[in-house]
């Protein structure tokens, strides 16, 4: 991995990114950094007191904040918000200086998982088409990542396994 890039993991919600990320950063000993866990302790609510007390616009801003100093700092690995990658300055800077890895589970699996959450404050108030809806969009949005693991019905350390691989190749 060259210095200036951070190995980042993006996604829907429940995807696996902060599982993933944490097993990925203890096999290449680096640091691991989970942008929702900072941002609930920077601001010192939860994301869903965030989102119900001051709303998603002001979430995603500082959610951008966050998300662009933590990218400055490298080599680590950087699990993603599920919607941090939908805006373009992180975008941007993540497909232009690091290597980014979209967790691609399907709308049944991501189903299941978020239903069992109640900490996720978008699909909180979404029926199940609208998470639907929504799951299709950003796909569209987290197929340009530099690399797409198809998760399907594989297990963590399989999952894991084709990220470092494919990270020993870069």
């Amino acid at each position: 991995m060259k210095s200036k890039e951070n190995l980042v993991f993006l996604g829907m919600m429940g995807s696996g990114k902060t599982s993933i990320g944490l097993l990925v950063a203890k096999k290449l000993k680096l640091q691991f950094v989970d942008i929702d866990e900072v941002i609930e302790k920077e601001f010192g609510q939860t994301i869903k007191e965030i989102f119900a007390k001051k709303g998603e616009n002001f979430f995603r801003k500082f959610e951008e904040k966050v998300t662009l100093k933590n990218l400055k700092s490298t080599p680590k690995v950087v699990s993603l918000g599920g919607g941090a990658f939908i805006n373009k300055t992180i975008r941007d800077e993540i497909l232009k200086n690091h290597i980014s890895f979209w967790l691609n589970c399907s709308n049944q699996i991501l189903l299941n998982r978020i239903k069992k959450s109640k900490k996720r404050p978008l699909a909180y108030n979404l029926t199940q088409n609208e998470l639907i809806d929504l799951m299709n969009k950003r796909s569209l949005i987290y197929s340009k990542a530099l690399h797409e693991i198809k998760c399907g019905n594989l297990s963590k350390s399989e999952i894991v396994e084709k990220v470092l691989n494919i990270y020993e190749t870069h």
